[in-house]
């Protein structure tokens, strides 16, 4: 009857708006993003021979697993240009490309859990300092200090900033990419190894840590005109084997994550490293990404 038919029609209506509300929500939902940095332990020195057997799943070339491709992860790495490209475990090293870092392992498992796409803006160079040391052989240096950052250019331009460099990407990733993006974009988190080349420099580790982290932390609050006060900072200290470990700068990782609630601190200290007792081996390297990740799991949900 008419009665019927029209009370029909009425569940039919609302179950449209529900399913289309349902979608648009779904794909409204904004794409995560990691930025990365660090110095060699966040480039990568360990033999892309020696990643996990779930990762070599994904290689194109299987005897030196210099090639493949993650379905999911998109990432500009020591990119000035910005260019997003899929991501597999690569340094920054013009000499030899297949080497891997602790963040391949992070971006995978972030793929199995996400089922989506999702971005990372990298910069990593190995031998480089906070604290700007004029005897360093790289002459390359994350300082926020405003002082000296007026006196110099990014390292992508000739200059010595290194954070420069890694904000200058950032910036433009987000301009060429991620500000086009239909369903927006949120900035999840911030990764980050490094601390062996301040050892000379480790009473002022935690204020120079402190401030590249605000630093950082307020620069995408002015570009992307959300509040990324609390960015979500997650670091790992030096293995205390390091043969250019510091009991100054893991005094002050662990000042800054117990002052800093969204700061979370992964404790390396017993863990291996490969001959040049500077960088972590598959165990380690494995065992860092898994517990960013884990970290990150926690905070995205």
């Amino acid at each position: 009857n008419e009665s019927l038919m029209k009370k029909v029609m009425i569940s039919f209506i609302l179950f449209f708006i529900l399913v289309v509300s349902s979608c648009y929500v779904a794909a409204s939902k904004p794409v995560h993003v990691i930025i990365t940095a660090g110095q060699s332990n966040t480039d990568g020195r360990t033999s892309n021979k020696d990643l996990p057997d779930y990762i070599k799943a994904l290689a194109k070339d299987t005897v030196e697993y210099s090639e493949g491709a993650y379905p999911y992860c998109r990432i500009a790495q020591n990119d000035p240009d910005g260019k997003f490209i899929p991501f597999w475990p690569r340094a920054a090293r013009s000499e030899r490309n297949n080497l891997w870092a602790y963040d391949a392992v992070t971006y995978y498992w972030l793929e199995q859990l996400l089922k989506d796409k999702f971005y990372v803006i990298k910069w990593a160079v190995g031998g480089t300092s906070i604290a700007p040391n004029y005897d360093s052989a790289k002459g390359r240096y994350w300082s926020a200090n405003p002082e000296w950052l007026s006196q110099t250019e990014s390292t992508s331009k000739g200059g010595r900033s290194l954070l420069l460099s890694f904000i200058q990407e950032i910036d433009i990733c987000i301009d060429q990419t991620l500000s086009k993006l239909e369903e927006g974009y949120q900035i999840d988190a911030f990764l980050w190894h490094q601390g062996e080349s301040d050892q000379r420099k480790g009473k002022d580790y935690y204020d120079n840590l402190k401030a590249v982290v605000t630093y950082v932390r307020t620069h995408l609050s002015q570009k992307t005109g959300k509040d990324y006060s609390k960015l979500p900072f997650i670091f790992g200290t030096v293995a205390r084997s390091n043969k250019s470990y510091s009991s100054e700068v893991e005094a002050g990782m662990r000042r800054l994550a117990e002052e800093d609630s969204n700061a979370y601190l992964i404790d390396m200290s017993d863990a291996e490293l490969l001959n040049d007792r500077l960088h972590f081996n598959k165990k380690s390297a494995e065992h860092l990404g898994r517990e960013m990740y884990k970290r990150l799991a926690e905070i995205m949900f």
